[in-house]
């Protein structure tokens, strides 16, 4: 009972501020609105691809492609970006864990489970899940979860695309970035019903509204990848702006020479 009461108050909460649209606990005033001369791309994996949502002055505009750098270049034909946000790693760990993850993990509270630990470089680079935990072992003092290495594929192209491209580039972690916008840790799931419909509510309440079918965006991707990447969106435009911060701050530097941190 504890529980569902909780929840309850922090939907009203939540729902109260986004009526009343003024600033408040729940919602900051950098988020309300996004009419601005800025245009950002935030990015989420789903099976089939990636999925990317482009917020500008105008309504928000879903993409879909097999290759990171497929959705990059279809969303800047409209317009240069200002900014990227993914929810992938960006700069993987030589030995034990990234300070990014664990303070990501601090930030979503009862969501930590969702903060998976980034494997170490050579893990990735490994032949087989087997392999991978082994080496992983070794190198770092645990194990990898099969969760975080079914992402290998993803990851490595995310490594690689990073280091050519000229765009502006960092990594988020979607439920961090929910949080930041409620002003507190998210209670509930983002793979139940209320858990979407709250995330949902809040992205509406920060000027990103979701409706319809999303065309062949919304037939690829799944309704947590649409969510999170919109989330991502909501960062990539405080980046843009200067609103943003990184965990850490100063972001890590490992053998990769990439900044290593998640922004909100």
């Amino acid at each position: 009972m504890g529980r569902n009461t909780g929840y309850a108050g922090q939907k009203a909460n939540y729902i109260g501020v986004i009526r009343a649209a003024s600033p408040g606990p729940a919602i900051r005033p950098a988020t309300m609105g996004l009419m601005s001369a800025e245009r950002v791309l935030g990015v989420d994996a789903c099976k089939a691809g990636w999925i990317g949502i482009v917020l500008s002055g105008r309504d928000p505009s879903l993409h879909f492609a097999a290759r990171i750098s497929d959705l990059v270049d279809e969303a800047g034909q409209d317009g240069p970006l200002q900014a990227i946000a993914i929810d992938m790693p960006i700069g993987l760990p030589d030995a034990g864990r990234r300070m990014a993850d664990t303070l990501a993990r601090q930030a979503v509270g009862p969501r930590r489970a969702s903060v998976f630990v980034t494997p170490v470089r050579a893990a990735l680079e490994a032949a087989d899940y087997e392999s991978a935990s082994a080496v992983s072992r070794r190198v770092a003092g645990e194990g990898i979860s099969r969760q975080a290495f079914a992402l290998k594929v993803k990851i490595l192209e995310v490594d690689r695309w990073v280091r050519r491209t000229r765009h502006r580039v960092v990594e988020v972690h979607p439920e961090a970035s929910f949080a930041e916008i409620a002003g507190s840790p998210l209670l509930v799931r983002k793979s139940t019903w209320a858990g979407a419909a709250l995330r949902r509510q809040l992205l509406a309440g920060a000027g990103i509204p979701l409706a319809g079918d999303l065309g062949i965006a919304g037939e690829q991707a799944g309704v947590d990848d649409v969510l999170d990447a919109a989330a991502a969106g909501w960062t990539a435009l405080r980046v843009a702006r200067g609103q943003a911060r990184s965990l850490p701050d100063p972001p890590e530097i490992f053998s990769d020479q990439l900044a290593c941190a998640i922004w909100i």
